[in-house]
């Protein structure tokens, strides 16, 4: 009798044990699974997105918090077209644009985001060196060639998506802690936020809004996310693929928005401390509770630049390489070399003028405003095909929406177009 017991209670114990590997690896998966949304809002949140949030915070309160909400909005719906392109062809977004309308339209998005990324590597290089040396009271330049080294060292892993991925996954998450974390610290007014998600334009935030709305609902950080669910196959032949995932990676990065203007409000804006770059923030936590939440915020500063400093590289090497025509793989030597000089152009400019040049600045956005309604225009296209989208092509629903982003992406321009050439 007793062996027969033992072997019975020995079964349900059994069963919970395959049964908790069960959960555990559908967790694990889900986790990966959201490696390509993720992976785009690492490298939209980088700290310029992080300098604008926190000045929308500090000058205008809760008030603009609704402003997210369009950003996200939006930037979910290209998100996905872009997923779902990458899930239906069998060749890169360029490939399918060279096919359609020539080579010279997929040159020309080559190479402008190569420009565009380049131009603006610098700053990512700047946050990661400010975000580590205020934190320590040491040189900037110095972390700035390490962390660069680092990012460069990375493309020689074999599996470099996957690297990619685990990486931007655990910066993320360290960026949600941090923030999070801060969030809690400030104590920030619930009514205040509340009020926040009815819209209203206070009087002289429209150059912020427009910033904010143009850097959250990055085109080219869609269009790339094509890329990455490919990549993503290749990595894992037999997962499933679905456009919530990249859905999720995007929410998150409104939420981490919302969290740092959400932040800046109750803690600048209550001072009226004046914001000129993103560590402005931890200085002034200090004051208010200590060199704990100070570090905590540069904790999040650095995830947001290393993040944003690995794949916004990735981002300019890849779409160059496929232009060039030596493919999209991140597997290839000539990609990670083109990867790997957009890290050390930007860590250049960042170690001989310790700040983005002004006239990069207008260079980046004078390509910026004539490149991304083109690449919106590519995309929505392209998503409407049904001879190359078959089932996955955009709904009804997604086309009216999808048109409203265009219109707004081409308000945008047209609004820079103002600010730099008739100003």
């Amino acid at each position: 009798m007793t062996p027969k017991t033992i072997k019975n209670s020995s079964i349900p114990t059994e069963e919970k044990t395959y049964e908790e590997r069960g959960v555990i690896s559908q967790v694990k998966q889900w986790l990966l699974s959201l490696g390509p949304g993720i992976i785009t809002a690492a490298l939209v949140f980088g700290p310029s997105k992080m300098t604008i949030t926190s000045k929308l915070g500090a000058e205008y309160g809760y008030a603009l918090l609704w402003i997210v909400v369009v950003a996200i909005f939006f930037m979910v719906i290209f998100t996905a077209m872009a997923a779902r392109i990458g899930m239906a062809t069998r060749q890169s977004l360029l490939s399918t644009i060279r096919q359609k309308w020539g080579r010279g339209a997929a040159v020309a998005i080559g190479l402008g985001v190569f420009f565009v990324t380049t131009s603006f590597q610098a700053g990512n290089s700047i946050g990661v060196g400010i975000a580590i040396a205020e934190a320590n009271d040491t040189s900037p330049a110095t972390w700035v060639v390490l962390f660069n080294i680092v990012g460069i060292g990375l493309l020689f892993f074999r599996a470099f998506y996957k690297v990619l991925e685990k990486l931007m996954i655990f910066l993320v998450g360290l960026m949600l802690f941090a923030f999070v974390t801060t969030l809690f610290l400030a104590e920030p007014d619930l009514a205040g936020v509340a009020s926040g998600f009815v819209p209203s334009l206070p009087v002289g935030s429209l150059g912020l809004v427009i910033a904010f709305t143009a850097s959250c609902f990055s085109i080219v950080g869609a269009f790339y996310q094509s890329y990455l669910v490919q990549e993503r196959i290749k990595a894992n032949p037999g997962s499933q693929q679905t456009t919530d995932s990249s859905k999720t990676g995007i929410i998150i990065l409104g939420v981490m928005s919302a969290i740092v203007m959400i932040c800046a409000a109750a803690v600048l804006n209550r001072q009226g401390i004046k914001v000129s770059s993103a560590s402005d923030m931890a200085k002034a936590l200090e004051p208010l509770f200590g060199s704990y939440a100070s570090t905590l915020f540069l904790t999040g500063l650095f995830g947001a630049s290393f993040s944003s400093l690995v794949g916004n590289a990735t981002v300019g090497g890849t779409l160059l390489g496929d232009a060039l025509g030596y493919g999209s793989s991140l597997h290839a030597k000539p990609v990670k070399i083109l990867i790997a000089l957009v890290m050390i152009i930007g860590a250049t400019i960042a170690i001989l003028f310790g700040k983005l040049p002004l006239q990069l600045i207008v260079f980046a956005q004078s390509i910026t405003i004539f490149l991304v309604p083109f690449i919106g225009i590519a995309l929505y296209a392209i998503a409407n095909d049904a001879g190359i989208m078959g089932a996955q092509k955009n709904s009804v629903a997604v086309k009216v929406f999808g048109g409203l982003g265009l219109l707004l992406i081409i308000t945008l321009a047209l609004s820079n177009v103002k600010e730099l050439f008739f100003k």
